[in-house]
């Protein structure tokens, strides 16, 4: 067995209070991220874990790339047909969650997914390398494949088939964002006694601001 009572941290480097929060929480998510960002030394502030509900009735993460947000919610992309994305057919509530070590900080989301529109989806996916591109089109995301070499030969294939052709998205693929209903703000402080601020949305889409025990 692997003991690993003796590891310690003391958190430090920052508080959070109420009193210079704002009343809106993807206001302080943004002041959050660009803070992360201006830090340094983190190589993908927009890395996420995503919890969703599986088909089996088992909860599952993983980390994908936040590509936008706003104050509508948060936006990632991904298979239509991946376990993902079958998951959040069936159960579109979904958790999001941020780890910054770097500042002693996470932001847990509980949230709603909706699929993007289709020229949001488009237009990102336009912008990717060619090479993402015709990933997006050869992984049959999720599911069993013989071996790494029938997936790198279909990649060769492709490539030569679409040589200087235009690479439109395929219709499995796309967007979703996932719209807020309780933000939860987590600054490590000293002695374990750390800040929590959670924002829970209301019925006139206003949201309560409470503080939560650590």
């Amino acid at each position: 067995m692997s003991d690993l009572s003796n590891y310690r941290k003391s958190y430090e480097k920052s508080q959070l209070l109420e009193s210079e929060i704002p009343e809106d929480p993807m206001a302080l998510f943004k002041k959050w991220f660009h803070e992360m960002e201006d830090y340094g030394g983190v190589e993908e502030v927009n890395a996420m874990t995503v919890s969703t509900i599986g088909l089996d009735g088992f909860p599952k993460s993983r980390v994908v790339l936040l590509k936008q947000f706003n104050f509508e919610g948060f936006t990632f992309y991904t298979n239509y047909h991946s376990e993902k994305g079958r998951a959040i057919a069936e159960n579109p509530h979904l958790c999001l969650s941020f780890f910054w070590h770097s500042m002693e900080r996470q932001i847990i989301i509980k949230g709603i997914a909706e699929k993007s529109p289709k020229n949001i989806s488009d237009g990102y996916f336009e912008s990717r390398p060619d090479g993402s591109k015709l990933g997006a089109i050869v992984s049959n995301q999720s599911e069993v494949i013989a071996s790494r070499e029938v997936l790198e030969e279909k990649l060769h294939n492709l490539e030569e088939s679409y040589n200087g052709k235009e690479i439109a998205r395929p219709q499995h693929w796309g967007g979703y964002t996932v719209k807020p209903v309780e933000m939860e703000f987590w600054q490590g402080r000293p002695n374990r006694l750390h800040d929590r601020i959670r924002y829970k949305i209301n019925e006139d889409y206003s949201w309560q601001i409470d503080r939560m025990a650590p």
